[in-house]
């Protein structure tokens, strides 16, 4: 490959799946050690971070929609981890708190891969952390994923996606 257009492209691309795989590493270590996913991981930290909190400000805390917080709290309640009881001001709402064993799940948790990739992102000078970050916002809108709304998470899975994205198919 002599075309250096085409080869930079391939390195970019490749560094996105080292990424992508890095997160999903992560992301089954964390369910085989401690049998939770990353956003049940994230939802129950959020939890223990607030005390109790309801579905809805906790949907909007993680970027996920209150059909899935509703599901993974199930799971999370199921596993023992988080309680929910029907709140005295409003008898539709519940709130959400965590449990001794949750809290301890807590504790054995390794950080999150984007408090680890925040550290490493701090120590590097201002400039070329707008460099990367111009980086990525260019690499984003080249591959036509502006309008997917995602939280500052690094988990693999389902996120939510905007209605209005277009994605290019095999018309464009």
């Amino acid at each position: 490959m002599n075309d250096p257009n085409a080869q930079r492209c391939r390195e970019l691309l490749i560094s996105i799946r080292k990424i992508i795989q890095a997160i999903d590493i992560h992301s089954r270590l964390l369910n085989k050690k401690f049998g939770l996913t990353g956003p049940q991981l994230i939802v129950l930290q959020e939890i223990s971070n607030h005390g109790q909190i309801s579905i809805t400000p906790l949907s909007k805390i993680t970027s996920l929609r209150q059909a899935t917080i509703t599901d993974i709290t199930k799971r999370l309640e199921a596993k023992g981890y988080i309680s929910r009881k029907k709140r005295e001001d409003d008898k539709r709402s519940v709130s959400l708190s965590v449990t001794e064993g949750g809290e301890a799940i807590i504790k054995q948790l390794p950080p999150l891969l984007q408090e680890k990739f925040t550290e490493e992102f701090s120590k590097i000078e201002n400039w070329e952390q707008l460099m990367i970050l111009s980086a990525f916002e260019r690499t984003v809108s080249l591959m036509s994923a502006d309008d997917i709304d995602a939280s500052p998470v690094l988990v693999t899975g389902p996120i939510q996606k905007n209605n209005n994205a277009k994605f290019p198919g095999p018309e464009d």
